[in-house]
């Protein structure tokens, strides 16, 4: 089940609000470990969101402000005009997934579309959604709009999101005409996709009115009397600008009069109206062109028992009449009356049972880059492990071991001459030193001889002299794999320098692999915009064997299954079932048949061709009978010539972050770096490198 929804809209004033509240409400009758989360917040500097502070209050959470948000909205933009999307997305996940590992239920708020940058906001809140791997709850505004413009946003609101792989649980229609509401629902049912759940709350006046400080708030100007009343409800305004005795017909219940402030008889008049009871009561009055009443009039009404707000501003009549009518409505803190209303009308016309087998059933089906890098980092944290980086003479090392010493996620050893290491250090301007990081030099190491014997005891069948022994272990992949195969190191990454060979030789040679195993074969973990795929094998073996092959899905169902990702195998080949016929379609058909008989709890499927292996569409019609087509997450490529290029040519045309090639089958983790690659590749691989040593223990 999830533990938490996204609440979005697609413009601002929406009523979000109720929603929220009902949400709220409805989870708190269930479980007293709920939190509230908005990532991003209007609000800037000392001035707090509202809403926020509205939810803390009366669901009595117990999160500081600081904690249920992120970023304020300009932090936002600065950094996305600054290009770094991706740490305002790694931010927000890490701040969500600890409040969802601290609680029962999380609901999260999507951005309020105030100001410019609209699009950025409707794409940021897909992208949050999907990242976070939560449901979403879609909010359309009703309020001044026709059943088919309605309609029409709500269903490509809904398609935008699920063709971003988000489930939409359910879209409300708010704000709506009462007389419409019928139409409405009809609609929307008939047009959207079947799956979300289709509710329309009518627009309610006592909640549409602005109270008079949120008047105040959009008009300006200076409070003169009345402070201690700027709650009073508007729910009608006029202008003051004809006789007294005209003036007075136009008064209705909770009026605002906008007057100039040298009316002096339809002030008095006002504030007389409101202290009869042959008129409704006054909301307020607002005094417009910068005009203050006589000092007579002032003392006047001074010696009042009871005044309601008299606000004075500088713009004109019109102008003010204009910004009251645009004035937005919110619920705050101290407005009980106004919360309970959101709560009622939540109650009464969502259904809440559905809703609540909807979250319950819920189950994320994809995990996104971000959520696959900001999980397997979490996770190395966990179980801190000790890692070897043998190529000290190359900066990204260097860079990424000060990243990964700085974040706390690994410990790590590093080969070279340490003099080298410490002024390439110092040029890189790295806050490594060796208070936080071991350099050690092969040859002048005081583990040298001993690592000297053990790879003489463990390679005397193979005529390996003392000379050639001394020499191989002053080479660092041999170094720091013997630290690996002799407890002094958990896991070694090495490959930026070196070729593949170079990196696994010695591990072949005396780290060996895991019993059952007989191929050492690679994987890349495929992280696409929707999912992340495992892809193998495409480093290591040519052309394997039937017997390679099923060797190879075996391993690389296991690695999915230690990261996370939920093992669907697709053995690919060019042609899909039983339509094929060849030497390397059957070599793929028998490594079906051997992964089956080895592992019959594996959902394996084959000879399948890639578009048949991740395309529902096609996956229906060259497979429909299958349970991997069309959702396969571990793809076996037939031999290294395809699985190479295939994972470069998704990774160039599709973006895609390809973090890799991790070795499977090794009873300690050694892998292998591409000499082209990144500081951020090799950050990567020395996470997941100590995630398999987290594994073998």
């Amino acid at each position: 089940m999830t533990n938490a929804i996204y609440l979005t809209t697609t413009e601002p004033y929406s009523g979000k609000s109720v929603i929220a509240l009902g949400l709220m409400n409805l989870l708190a009758e269930k479980t007293a470990k709920i939190a509230y989360f908005k990532p991003i917040v209007t609000g800037s500097g000392p001035e707090k969101d509202g809403h926020l502070t509205t939810i803390a209050s009366h669901f009595n959470l117990h999160e500081a402000y600081e904690e249920m948000y992120v970023f304020t909205r300009g932090d936002v933009v600065k950094y996305y005009s600054a290009g770094r999307e991706s740490f305002v997305l790694d931010s927000i996940i890490a701040k969500f997934k600890k409040l969802q590992e601290q609680h029962d239920f999380v609901v999260v708020e999507g951005t309020d579309f105030l100001g410019t940058g609209m699009n950025m906001e409707y794409d940021g809140n897909i992208s949050f959604a999907k990242n976070l791997g939560i449901p979403a709850a879609i909010i359309v505004k009703g309020e001044g709009k026709t059943v088919q413009e309605i309609t029409d946003t709500a269903v490509a609101t809904t398609k935008s999101f699920q063709d971003e792989g988000v489930q939409v649980l359910t879209v409300i229609a708010n704000k709506i005409d009462p007389e419409k509401e019928e139409e409405i629902r009809a609609q929307l049912t008939a047009h959207l996709p079947k799956g979300p759940i289709v509710t329309s709350i009518p627009t309610n006046r006592d909640l549409a009115s602005p109270s008079v400080k949120e008047i105040f708030e959009s008009v300006g100007g200076k409070i003169l009397f009345g402070e201690k009343q700027m709650s009073n409800r508007v729910e009608h305004s006029i202008v003051g600008a004809m006789q007294l005795h005209n003036a007075l017909t136009r008064i209705q219940k909770n009026t605002l009069i906008v007057t100039p402030g040298d009316r002096a008889d339809i002030i008095l008049g006002a504030l007389q109206a409101n202290q009869s009871k042959n008129y409704p009561k006054v909301s307020a009055l607002i005094l417009t062109g910068g005009l203050i009443p006589e000092p007579t009039i002032m003392k006047l009404i001074e010696g009042l028992d009871s005044v309601v707000p008299i606000i004075a501003v500088n713009s004109g009549t019109f102008k003010t009449v204009t910004r009251v009518a645009n004035a937005p409505t919110r619920i705050t803190a101290h407005d009980k009356d106004k919360i309970e209303l959101a709560i009622s009308l939540f109650d009464k016309h969502v259904d809440v049972s559905t809703l609540e087998r909807k979250i319950v059933t819920f189950r994320s089906k994809n995990i996104t880059p971000r959520m696959f890098q900001y999980q397997i980092v979490k996770r190395a944290k966990e179980q801190k492990k000790h890692i070897v980086l043998p190529e000290g003479d190359d900066d990204r090392i260097l860079q990424a071991a000060d990243m990964l010493v700085r974040q706390n996620v690994v410990d790590v050893t590093i080969l070279g001459n340490r003099d080298a290491v410490l002024q390439s250090i110092k040029r890189l301007n790295l806050s490594l030193d060796e208070t936080k990081v071991k350099i050690i030099n092969p040859g002048s190491s005081e583990r040298y001889e001993d690592y000297v014997k053990t790879l003489m005891e463990l390679r005397k069948g193979k005529n390996l002299s003392l000379e050639m022994a001394r020499d191989l272990m002053l080479d660092v992949s041999y170094f720091g794999t013997m630290m690996v195969y002799k407890g002094e190191a958990d896991g070694m990454v090495s490959g930026a320098g070196h070729t593949t060979q170079h990196t696994i030789r010695p591990a072949l040679q005396f780290v060996k692999t895991k019993p059952g195993v007989s191929t050492v074969s690679s994987v890349f973990f495929m992280c696409l915009p929707n999912r992340v795929s495992v892809f193998g094998d495409c480093a290591v073996i040519p052309n394997p064997t039937s017997e390679q092959l099923a060797d190879i899905a075996i391993s690389s169902a296991e690695t999915a299954k230690m990261f996370g990702i939920d093992p669907k195998v697709a053995m690919l080949s060019y042609s899909s079932g039983t339509s094929g016929e060849g030497e390397d379609v059957d070599r793929v058909r028998k490594a079906v048949e051997l992964v089956h008989q080895r592992r019959p709890d594996l959902k394996v499927e084959g000879p399948i061709q890639y578009d048949a292996a991740v395309d529902p569409d096609v996956a229906k019609k060259k497979m429909p009978k299958s349970e991997v087509a069309g959702q396969a997450s571990v793809l076996v490529f037939p031999d290294l010539n395809t699985g190479n290029n295939t994972y470069k040519a998704v990774q160039r045309e599709t973006g895609a972050l390809a973090i890799g090639p991790m070795l499977q089958g090794l009873n300690k983790p050694v892998n292998d770096l591409s000499r082209g690659c990144t500081v951020d590749d090799v950050f990567n691989t020395v996470v997941i490198t100590a995630i398999q040593a987290q594994s073998n223990k």
